[in-house]
């Protein structure tokens, strides 16, 4: 009996640990080529660690409910002070109720990420404080993985998240690195603010309907699940009307146009001449993709 109330201790405290993550760590050093190319492995091995051992939330999550995302840097360059610049794309995705389809729920590239990393340094996130910028870089993405994956589930479920990645940026800004601060339109700062902004509350409510009223439901309820899509569509037009062409419309649809398309195409038919419409509006420059929904 003591045997088996250690087992189930031991699971139950598994369980209770799970970190939210299930990451992956790709480099692509083709542009440094002749770089001794070891400290690109040791920092791989090093940032998997960092990533899936860290608890960036307080929430429970079971093993089964880990995030799947992935983390993949282009280096374009490395000099002898270990400066590395180069873009980081994130993904990441979460299964759809029901079926063994998944989803993206993020799809973007950072063109602005630099950091100095010297090899074997520990890697460890403060919460409080700017330890460097590749901390930073990685605790701002795994929180808005997390932010974006929690909304899909519940009304502005990321809310903690968010403030955890708004805060990285408000500690991030001192350093003046690219992509922290408040210029352009289409960095880092932005990505949180605009997403904790009322003025895009139609943005996560859409990542809301779009996930739980559609997708979750299509495997039981195909057609009404295709009207919620585009119920979904028409709720993220509602930011076209004050902010045209907005980053977070191109976000959402960097990580979904694909997926629309496809279901729009298949399935029972629906009348889709108002949604193409609106598609158009929203994200002309997948026009080609849109162009291939019938009505």
């Amino acid at each position: 009996m003591r045997r088996y109330l250690l087992v189930l201790l031991f699971i139950l405290s598994g369980i209770s640990n799970a970190q939210e993550l299930n990451c992956t760590v790709e480099f692509n050093t083709s542009q440094v080529a002749a770089t001794n190319q070891q400290i690109f492995k040791t920092l791989q091995k090093s940032l998997v660690e960092f990533i899936n051992n860290t608890k960036w939330t307080d929430k429970v999550y079971k093993p089964n409910e880990k995030i799947n995302c992935s983390f993949f840097f282009n280096i374009t360059s490395f000099d002898n002070v270990n400066q590395f610049t180069g873009s980081l794309q994130v993904q990441a995705s979460r299964p759809v109720f029901n079926s063994s389809y998944t989803t993206s729920i993020l799809n973007l590239n950072d063109k602005e990420v630099n950091f100095n990393y010297n090899e074997f340094q520990v890697l460890s996130f403060n919460p409080n404080g700017f330890d460097s910028n590749l901390i930073s870089v990685i605790a701002f993405y795994a929180n808005m993985i997390i932010a974006f994956d929690s909304d899909s589930f519940a009304l502005e479920g990321g809310n903690k998240a968010l403030e955890t990645a708004l805060n990285i940026v408000n500690l991030a800004q001192q350093t003046q690195e690219k992509g922290w601060m408040s210029t352009g339109n289409q960095n880092r700062y932005y990505l949180v603010n605009d997403m904790l902004s009322p003025m895009f509350g139609s943005v996560r409510k859409a990542i809301y309907e779009y996930h739980l009223g559609a997708l979750d439901k299509m495997a039981d309820d195909t057609k009404n699940a295709k009207l919620n899509l585009i119920k979904s569509i028409k709720t993220l037009s509602e930011v076209a009307r004050s902010r045209p062409n907005a980053y977070l419309t191109r976000v959402f649809f960097d990580a979904k146009s694909d997926e629309i398309l496809s279901i729009l195409k298949e399935g029972p038919k629906i009348d889709n001449k108002e949604v193409v419409d609106i598609l158009n509006q929203l994200s002309p420059t997948n026009s080609s993709k849109w162009s291939q929904i019938t009505y």
